[in-house]
């Protein structure tokens, strides 16, 4: 008898189709929206700061021609879009690595449906691998990559990893990669700097402290001039600077809202909730985990304090949820 048709498997209900078509390329391919520009100034206390920092340090080491140093310095922001160092960056900080042929022919179909519907040349971005197979994740990082756990590429199906790879596109047409990373390096100066001064402080007033009370206290009014002097002389920067991890932080959650909604515009919505189930279940699996250990060990697992909310990059699963609310509901007929 001849062998009877086999029935093809039922295709998974996030199933898209990635057939090749025709693609409409937008005149503009990304820009900075306003959480990319809040981004940059709640980071221009830290730039500023930075500014001082590296002039003093320039014309310590360059005398007249300091600005050669301030410009020199300034350059170097462009990086973030140098490709060379863009790979560098996810090799060595990110800890990413090219995609296998397989991986490649795997991702590539769907980074192009994603691409092709947000009207974005997939060319402009580059592919990298997490090694991770245990976490559903995916970054946007600098000025052209999209990296995706080994976990979200073997184990989605290619309608939720559309959707993954959507969320991150949206990070990077909406300019919140390349701002993030701006910003974060020309922070940096200002960053070392700070922590020179708080490290040497805190050592002068160990020392002064070994000797006598009364040293400490001079030495302790001593720091106190200097940082109030400090205060007026840069228009209460340093103040601002405190303040700037609780405002990057809400930028970051308005940055996750956009991405989300990004996807969810692109027709990922369905797609893009099923993930955040799916990440929602395993953090709850890991803090049963977490709590059954601690029990074991006769103690608690200490309670998420107000602060840790507040600095907290991401918003909570409810919260991103309920932002997807419009793109889930049924559309009327037209």
């Amino acid at each position: 008898m001849p062998p009877r048709p086999t029935t093809p498997a039922p295709l998974h209900a996030h199933h898209i189709s990635t057939d090749q078509r025709r693609v409409y390329l937008k005149a503009h391919q990304r820009h900075a929206d306003a959480t990319a520009l809040g981004s940059l100034l709640i980071y221009l206390p830290h730039f500023l700061s930075s500014l001082v920092v590296v002039s003093l340090v320039s014309l310590l080491v360059l005398g007249d021609l300091a600005f050669l140093g301030v410009v020199g310095w300034l350059l170097t922001g462009l990086l973030i879009f140098h490709r060379p160092t863009e790979s560098t960056l996810a090799r060595r900080l990110l800890g990413l690595r090219h995609p296998t042929r397989e991986e490649f022919d795997r991702l590539a179909p769907v980074w192009q449906e994603v691409t092709a519907r947000a009207g974005v040349d997939a060319q402009n971005y580059e592919l990298w691998i997490e090694e991770n197979d245990t976490g559903l994740n995916a970054v946007a990082a600098a000025g052209h990559i999209v990296g995706v756990t080994t976990f979200a590429l073997n184990r989605l199906p290619n309608g939720e990893l559309a959707a993954v790879l959507a969320h991150e596109l949206g990070h990077h047409v909406g300019g919140h990669a390349w701002a993030s990373l701006l910003g974060y390096w020309y922070a940096l100066p200002a960053r070392l700097a700070y922590r020179v001064i708080r490290f040497l402080a805190v050592v002068t007033l160990r020392v002064a402290a070994v000797f006598s009370a009364l040293g400490f206290l001079v030495i302790a009014l001593f720091l106190g001039i200097f940082a109030f002097a400090t205060l007026t002389t840069l228009y209460g920067l340093p103040l601002l600077i405190l303040a700037a991890p609780y405002a990057l932080a809400a930028v970051g959650r308005r940055a996750e809202l956009r991405a989300d909604q990004h996807a969810a515009a692109l027709g990922f919505a369905p797609m893009l909730a099923s993930v955040l189930h799916q990440m929602h279940g395993a953090d709850q699996a890991a803090e049963q985990r977490a709590a059954l250990a601690a029990r074991a060990a006769g103690t608690r697992l200490p309670k998420e304090s107000a602060i840790a909310k507040l600095l907290a990059t991401h918003p909570d699963h409810h919260t991103r949820l309920h932002h997807l609310q419009p793109w889930l509901q049924p559309q009327p007929p037209r």
